[in-house]
Formats: structure tokens, C-alpha cells, sequence
């Protein structure tokens, strides 16, 4: 029996039609049974002037690149970038051309917006070492000075815990002096330390699952495990906007890959019936597993995932789901607990609990959570369990002990860091709109992308933003799409309404004086 499509009988399909048209006039509001609360996105479309002024920019910079190339090649200009030899010119080329180009007359331009070397810690303030180039970017020099208390606004500190001092460093030090820096063998055979059992038992109080598995980094977390959990004869079903190591993970595992559109549940289900109805390509065979892949929140776009109807039509269709939450554990919730908390789902509904521990808890590494029979699979499966270093001892001890203070287990009151996160970011969202700013995204996201647009714009951007002491992440195609490029804020609960207040002040000012130098 084919199965009738979801939204059909629990939500008109009309209104997802209102949520595209909703879209492009920058205001979505959800709210349906699945939801306790509205649901509020922001995506404004490009205007049309603007995306024609941006084509054209780009278009200039890719003929004075070829006209440069052209100069290169008759020895009128110097090229530093990696190139065949001439007696290897018969040779399978090495470099792909059209990389090359774009890296030696784009990139090249603006690579001083990235890579900047930073001698403190990430905090909510940070001090940079200062770099010259003589050669339009090829090469930098140290100039031996330090730009102090730089407002950090691109660090993924979203609770505050990238700090030196405090009970997390504290006991991050006590751990060294017991355990040690490294472990130098994997778990599976000599670097199983009684602190890594104590770190997942923790992990999976926290998230509120059966069991949970560490592993010491967070995009091999993705990379190496969906290998693990789907191959072939199994079909992935992949936002398009997920994150590098989603997608590899999915490649590697031989398992047929399809992608819908991010955040269509219309998009959706469409695969999802398709797959049920047709089965595998030749045989028509029934899938052996149906895999969803979704993020919490997309890192480059700053949305939340639509959780409660994503378990709705995984339910209804026999489908897992994979939930990667780097982004959202412990910046999204009351409790911190992450998307599912954020929504009040039952941790139960997700299968596979992915995240990472790079962001809100100030460490490093990752973690899958879920059933006591899928983490026992995983711990003889995953190659990331098997022949990965385990975790570093003061890593671990700084995720038990931040997390211990999320949950409040540690003398703090539960939710005081998320709750003074969640403040700053709608906070800082409303200010930005307030002075005219495209902001992309949920508004409960700390992921604030603000919109450029204008190539010129990118490097100029994060260039007088560091003049006045901000630090920001600005970010242009092909990591978006060419008429999407924008600076991207990452908002903590380390910063004060004074930082936040500054940082609007000057990016007001900043992008007016962008905008006379495009």
C-alpha cells in the first residue's frame, strides 16, 4: 500500500506554498499542532538591482583575472601560485584550472580576512598578532606588534566556556597532572581512562538518551560514523545545506544520496514517498534503510531545523533520523539540551543524536548519543572508535565540568548561561534590524548572518570592522551562493550589551564606509 503523504492530513499543503511566498517577503510564522510556540525565519531574497550589481562585480574581477593571467604568462607579472611544470605539461594536470584562477585573482585579494593569528584565548575579547603583506596577499610578515582586546564576534564560544581561568581550566589542569596530556592508544585497546566513561555516562544523562559514545573530533564524528550506520542499498536523504562532514560522512558510505531542500518538508516527503514507491534504482527493491540527515541549526545560514515535522514524516514513512547538533547543544533550550529541547521533544524520537563539543562547551571532540544497542554497534564498527587517538584527558575533564555547570550539578543556577545567551542573541538580532540591516536566520539563532552582497564589500568589511577592533567572519561564494555573500556574527553569552551595542554601532558605520569604497 502506498502511504498517503502526511501533510495532506495533518497540514494542508497550502501552507507550506504560504511559507516559500512567506519567505521571499521576509517573514515566516509557523504555527501548527506540532509546534508549542511561532516559529520565526528570515530570508530576505536578493533585491534585483542589487543581485545585478553583484553579477557585474564579479564579472569585472574575472576579466581583469583573466587579463592578469594573460600578463602572467609573458612574464610582465610575477605568479606565485602552485603551477605545472613544462616538462610535465603532457602529464594528467595536477591542479585544477578554474581552483586556480579563482584562488590567484579572488581569494588571493582578500585572504588577509582569514587565518589571522590570534596569541590569547577566544573569549568574548581576544588579542591578534599584526600582519603586513607587500605582495598582495601571497606572503605575511609578522610586525612584531599585538592589536589588543579585539571584540570577538566569528568564535563559536557560545556559553563563554574558551576561557583560561575559572573551574573549567582549573580542573582541566588537575586533570593533566593525573592523567597526562595524551593517552597515546585508542580505546579499544590501552587509552580507555576512567574519566572518558565517566564523560559519557554524563553525555547521556545530558541529552537524555540510554547511551552515548565520545570521540576526540568532532567532524570525524560525522565523517566516520554514517559509514558505519548506512551502505549500500540504504538511501540517505540529505538537506542541501548540511554541513562538509554530513556529506562526506554519506559518500563514504556507498549508500545512494538524495537532497532536498533545506528545511522543505514538502521537498521531503516528495523523496521520501518516491522512495518508497519505486525503491532502488534496476531492481526496485525496497530500501534496506531510509537515513535523514538535518542539522539544529546551519551554521552558515543561522536557521534552526523544523524538528517536529521532520520526526513527523520520519515516523510516518519508517525513515531514522540522524540529528547533527554542533551548533545547537547547549546554545538552544531552556536547559541547553539542544534543538530537541528547544521544541520539548522526547530525546527518544531522534535515533541518532550527533554533536559536537568545539562549541558550547569550549573543548574539542564529538559524540553520538542514543540506544544502548546503537552505541555498542558503533564501539566495534566505527573507525573512529577503533583507530582514533582517544580523547586527551584535560579535554574531557573540560566538557564534563562545563557541562556539569549547564546542568547545574555544579553550584550555578540551571539555564543561567543559556538563558543570558538566548538575552544577547535577541538582543543583538533586534538591534541589527533596528538599523536596517538583512539579517538572515531564527531569531532565537546565535548564528547572526548580516548580508553584503557586494564582492568588494567582503574583504573591505572585515578589514575596517578590525580597524575598530571587532573581529568578525566574512564569508563570499562558493562557500555561499555568489549573490549571498555575508558576514556572519557569532554571539556569546560572554558578551555584554556594551560589546554587542559597539559592535552594531560600527558595523552601521563600517558598512557605509564598505559601500563608498565598493
Amino acid at each position: 500500500r502506498r502511504p498517503g503523504p502526511i501533510f495532506s492530513s495533518c497540514f494542508p499543503l497550502s501552507c507550506f506554498n504560504v511559507h516559500r511566498k512567506a519567505r521571499q517577503n521576509n517573514h515566516v510564522v509557523r504555527s501548527t499542532s506540532l509546534y508549542n510556540r511561532p516559529f520565526v525565519e528570515q530570508f530576505e531574497e536578493t533585491p534585483l538591482l542589487v543581485a545585478v550589481l553583484t553579477y557585474v562585480g564579479y564579472g569585472i574581477l574575472t576579466i581583469f583575472g583573466y587579463l592578469r593571467d594573460f600578463l602572467r604568462n609573458w612574464g610582465v607579472e610575477n605568479c606565485h601560485v602552485a603551477r605545472e611544470r613544462d616538462e610535465q605539461k603532457d602529464f594528467v594536470p595536477l591542479y585544477q584550472d578554474f581552483e586556480n584562477f579563482y584562488t590567484r585573482n579572488l581569494y588571493m585579494r582578500i585572504r588577509d580576512n582569514w587565518n589571522r593569528p590570534i596569541c590569547s584565548v577566544p573569549g568574548a575579547k581576544m588579542d591578534l598578532v599584526e600582519r603586513t603583506s607587500k605582495d598582495y596577499n601571497w606572503t605575511f610578515e609578522h610586525t612584531g606588534k599585538v592589536v589588543k582586546d579585539v571584540i570577538n564576534m566569528g568564535s563559536y564560544n557560545y556559553l563563554g566556556f574558551a576561557e583560561n581561568t575559572g573551574r573549567c581550566a582549573d580542573n582541566a589542569t588537575g586533570s593533566t597532572h593525573k592523567y597526562g596530556v595524551g593517552v597515546g592508544s585508542t580505546r579499544s585497546e590501552m587509552g580507555n581512562l576512567d574519566i572518558h566513561e565517566e564523560l559519557e555516562q554524563l553525555v547521556a544523562r545530558f541529552l537524555g538518551v540510554e547511551s552515548s559514545m565520545a570521540f576526540g573530533m568532532g567532524f570525524a564524528t560525522n565523517s566516520m560514523n554514517i559509514p558505519a550506520l548506512a551502505g549500500k542499498g540504504c538511501l540517505i536523504l540529505s538537506d542541501e545545506l548540511n554541513h562538509a562532514s554530513l556529506a562526506l560522512g554519506a559518500r563514504l558510505s556507498g549508500a545512494t544520496i538524495r537532497v532536498f531542500k533545506h528545511n522543505n518538508m514538502v521537498s521531503l516527503e516528495k523523496l521520501l514517498r518516491d522512495a518508497i514507491v519505486h525503491g532502488q534504482p534496476r531492481t526496485h527493491r525496497p530500501w534496506k534503510k531510509m537515513l535523514i540527515l538535518v542539522e539544529g541549526i546551519y551554521s552558515m545560514e543561522g536557521s534552526i531545523v523544523r524538528l517536529p515535522e521532520v520526526i513527523a514524516l520520519k515516523k510516518h514513512y519508517k525513515a531514522y533520523l540522524y540529528l547533527d547538533e554542533a551548533h545547537s547543544i547547549g546554545a538552544l533550550g531552556p536547559r541547553g539540551g539542544g534543538v530537541v529541547d528547544y521544541f520539548g521533544l522526547d530525546p527518544k524520537d531522534v535515533d541518532i543524536m550527533m554533536g559536537t563539543f568545539t562549541k558550547s562547551f569550549g573543548a574539542a571532540g564529538g559524540y553520538i548519543g542514543g540506544k544502548r544497542e546503537l552505541i555498542d554497534y558503533l564501539r566495534s564498527h566505527s573507525h573512529s572508535s577503533i583507530y582514533a587517538t582517544a580523547m586527551s584527558p584535560p579535554v574531557s575533564q573540560q566538557i564534563i565540568t562545563s557541562m556539569k555547570i549547564i546542568m547545574g550539578e555544579d553550584n550555578t543556577t540551571l539555564g543561567e548561561f543559556t538563558q543570558q545567551l538566548s538575552e544577547n542573541t535577541t538582543y543583538f538580532r533586534r538591534k541589527l534590524r533596528e538599523m536596517g540591516f538583512i539579517i538572515y536566520g531564527n531569531n532565537d539563532s546565535p548564528v547572526v548572518p548580516m548580508m553584503l552582497y557586494m564582492p568588494a564589500k567582503i574583504g573591505a568589511f572585515g578589514r575596517e570592522m578590525l580597524k575598530r577592533n571587532i573581529g568578525t567572519v566574512v564569508v563570499g561564494f562558493p562557500a555561499t551562493p555568489i549573490i549571498e555573500s555575508r558576514a556572519r556574527f557569532c554571539v556569546s553569552a560572554a558578551h555584554t550589551r556594551d560589546m554587542l551595542d559597539t559592535v552594531s554601532h560600527r558595523s552601521e558605520t563600517r558598512t557605509h564606509t564598505c559601500t563608498r569604497h565598493a
